[in-house]
């Protein structure tokens, strides 16, 4: 990006918002296997056809995404699969942050762990002080 004049970062920025989102993600996910048409992405993704239509009409925009008309239907696929690769690139960076602060979330989640251990009742206590 170095370099780059303040309109192309716009375009970037719009680009990455473009991916930014859960469900374009998950429509993105079900292209990868396959194009598919508006009715299909709706069933997959459990949402409206309406509401896929808008997210493929963005994806298209950015050119994620290209439509061809076959009958009445619209297929959509895949324009660029170097996305996958922007993606997968993206998921390996979270997946080693995750690595690295595994142990500093592992120190929060002891003490709690130990809080939610059952404590001994107060009889038993008491009992096992008299002992010694």
């Amino acid at each position: 990006m170095e370099g780059l004049s303040d309109d192309a970062l716009v375009q970037v920025a719009a680009y990455f918002q473009a991916l930014a989102e859960p469900t374009r993600l998950q429509i993105l996910n079900f292209l990868r296997q396959q194009e598919r048409n508006v009715g299909e992405l709706a069933q997959l993704c459990g949402y409206s056809s309406a509401n896929i239509s808008r997210h493929l009409a963005l994806l298209t925009q950015h050119g994620l995404v290209s439509r061809q008309a076959r009958g009445n239907s619209a297929y959509y696929r895949i324009a660029d699969p170097a996305v996958y690769e922007l993606c997968d690139l993206v998921c390996g960076n979270i997946a080693r942050q995750l690595e690295r602060t595994a142990p500093k979330r592992a120190a929060f989640a002891e003490p709690a762990a130990r809080r939610a251990r059952p404590r001994p009742s107060p009889t038993r206590a008491s009992s096992s002080t008299k002992r010694g």
